[in-house]
């Protein structure tokens, strides 16, 4: 024990405060050391933050440089064409051989601003499409449809054009964006999208189904002006027509069909310039040519101009003539026809916030007191038109909602889809009395594109994508007729006022006569539907065809811009009008007044009104 004790003893033991102290240095240096690697770290990081904040100004700076070199771009290809246009309408004045038109005037366009540059350093500068527009040509996006749209064409109803029925569709087709907000479908083609287009059953779509702005992913018809394929009678930039032959007036009947085609005068053609002031008026932005081959029996006048801020789809005026209504992206619009000032604005707060929602179809209850409404949502909403609430919304369509109509009695509502169905809804329940479906065609696309019920409410007429127009009995829901004779999907029909007739337009460019034969209030002897006259004169499709009260005049709109006045009892052309700078998607003929009214791909509507002039002697 002794030993054991006297060997700790021996042993030497360091100084506690000395042991602390050695700790305490370790410490520090290993601290010293850390705070100069973060002081390096952080004067790092300040210099990263400084080359990279440069860096983003510069990125800025060379983006707003190119805007700026885009808007210029515009600017001087839009003088180019004016001017060149300018030239060659003096050389033809002065008897020269006409001028083969030059890579510009082969694809007129109404030049839209380019878009705005980012608001921020932080967002990057979005993929320039053809036309220093962005990707695949168009803002991101209905169009019209094209608008086309239609809408170029802003789609049928272009087109238009950007536009999504089952296989294609109508409005807008041709329509041109507004800026900073794509009007509905790009045509055929996604927002940024390239490859084949396709219709919602899968099978590529015709060239004329593309031209019209149609396709699955997104409304029917509206395009970008870069977009726009004009067909041959299309309008250049400025609000004139081009002049292709100054003689291009004459007015042939030609023998063929049923009881003849008639070929009208070619206004669309002629120069207004060289008409004489008796066969045309003009406004500040708009004129119209009449006919020399036939007697002037009318006076048009521009009456308001109703700015939108997306393509028009649909235009119809109330039962009695006080208002007008306008569908365009989410909002129904409801105009006072005798002032032009805006009543009221319908918008459903529930319906689908993202994306484009076009009101392709509006109608006013023979009482004016409900607005209904079709959209690309597929449903169709039932408004209370003094209270602006929503009393039913009708659910049941798969495909976007085209056209709409009311019963004369106001008890039922008519629906056609690009689902290749016709419905009819009672408007008091909101409950679906009947489903009308297209099976004839098998697979082949029969999207319905525009409907109608008779004036006494026994028929429902449909016209369909597949050239077709077909009619059902309302009562038993049993289909009497199909009627063939378009060569192209027809986009528009109408019953005459006193049921005898029926009235079409389609993507052939023309307009389509027909005897109701048996099934007319009158009856016939014929027990089928016959084709009675074809009307030629529009350069373009024709998108939208409507009667006078009276039954004694025929208006037609086109995606060549124009609208087209035709005399009913002679089926002559009375005049030709151009005011718009898109396609012409939609037009309407009041119920109680002479006037008239237009929607169209370049974000207007407007009131026309018509006057009859005394008959010649």
């Amino acid at each position: 024990m002794s030993n054991v004790y006297n060997h700790r003893q021996m042993v030497p033991s360091a100084p506690l405060s000395s042991r602390v102290t050695e700790l305490l240095d370790a410490l520090r240096a290993e601290y010293d050391s850390l705070n100069q690697e973060t002081s390096s770290m952080r004067m790092f990081k300040d210099e990263y933050d400084q080359r990279v904040s440069s860096q983003l100004n510069e990125i800025q700076a060379v983006q707003q440089s190119l805007y700026e070199l885009e808007r210029a771009h515009h600017k001087i290809k839009q003088q180019y064409e004016e001017e060149i246009l300018r030239l060659r309408r003096e050389l033809e004045a002065r008897g020269g051989p006409p001028v083969p038109p030059g890579p510009f005037l082969q694809q007129p366009q109404q030049l839209q601003q380019p878009p705005m540059p980012p608001q921020g350093p932080q967002q990057p500068m979005p993929p320039m499409g053809p036309g220093g527009h962005g990707a695949g040509g168009m803002p991101p996006g209905p169009g019209a449809m094209y608008a086309g749209m239609p809408p170029g064409s802003a789609g049928p109803h272009g087109g238009h054009n950007g536009s999504g029925m089952a296989g294609g569709p109508p409005p807008p087709m041709g329509g041109e964006p507004h800026p900073g907000a794509y009007m509905g479908p790009p045509g055929p083609y996604p927002p940024g999208g390239g490859g084949v287009p396709m219709s919602a059953h899968g099978q590529p779509l015709t060239p004329q189904q593309q031209a019209a702005g149609l396709g699955k992913d997104r409304k029917p018809n509206v395009m970008t002006p870069t977009q726009q394929q004009p067909g041959p009678g299309s309008m250049p930039s400025r609000h004139t027509p081009t002049q292709i032959s100054r003689n291009a007036s004459s007015v042939a009947v030609a023998g063929g069909g049923n009881k003849g085609v008639v070929t009208s005068s070619q206004l669309a053609d002629m120069d207004p310039d060289s008409v004489p002031p008796n066969l045309k008026r003009e406004g500040a932005d708009w004129f119209v040519i009449f006919n020399p081959k036939t007697p002037r029996l009318l006076n048009i006048e521009n009456l308001h101009t109703l700015d939108h801020t997306s393509v028009v789809c649909c235009v119809k005026f109330s039962h009695d003539g006080k208002y007008l209504a306008t569908g365009c992206n989410r909002t129904t619009q409801i105009w006072n026809v005798a002032t032009g000032n805006k009543e009221c604005v319908l918008a459903d707060d529930n319906a689908p916030k993202n994306g484009d929602l076009y009101i392709r179809a509006v109608c006013f209850s023979p009482d004016g007191k409900y607005l209904v409404t079709g959209a690309e949502d597929k449903a169709i909403r039932i408004w209370d038109v003094q209270r602006r609430t929503i009393r039913h919304v009708l659910s049941g369509h798969d495909q976007d909602i085209y056209s709409l109509d009311f019963s004369p009695d106001g008890s039922m509502i008519l629906s056609g889809s690009g689902d290749r169905t016709v419905r009819i809804w009672n408007l008091e329940t909101g409950a679906e009395m009947a489903k009308l479906v297209i099976e004839d065609m098998g697979h082949k696309d029969a999207g319905v594109t525009s409907v109608a019920f008779s004036p006494n409410g026994k028929l429902v007429a449909a016209a369909s994508l597949d050239k077709m127009i077909r009619l059902w009995d309302v009562a038993s829901g049993q289909p009497l007729q199909r009627i063939d004779g378009h060569k192209d999907s027809v986009y528009a029909v109408a019953f005459s006022p006193d049921g005898q007739s029926l009235l079409s337009g389609s993507l052939d460019k023309t307009l389509r006569l027909w005897d109701m034969g048996r099934y007319g209030p009158s009856g016939s002897s014929r027990d089928i539907v016959q084709c009675r006259t074809t009307l030629h004169g529009h350069k373009d499709f024709v998108l939208s065809v409507a009667y006078s009260p009276d039954g004694n005049w025929i208006l037609s709109g086109s995606k060549d811009r124009g609208v087209q006045f035709w005399d009913a009892r002679t089926q002559q052309t009375q005049c030709m009008l151009q005011g718009h700078k898109n396609s012409v998607i939609s037009v309407a003929l009041s119920p109680t007044q002479a006037c008239f009214a237009t929607g169209s791909g370049d974000c207007r509507a407007r009131i026309w009104s018509y006057e009859s002039l005394p008959s010649p002697v």
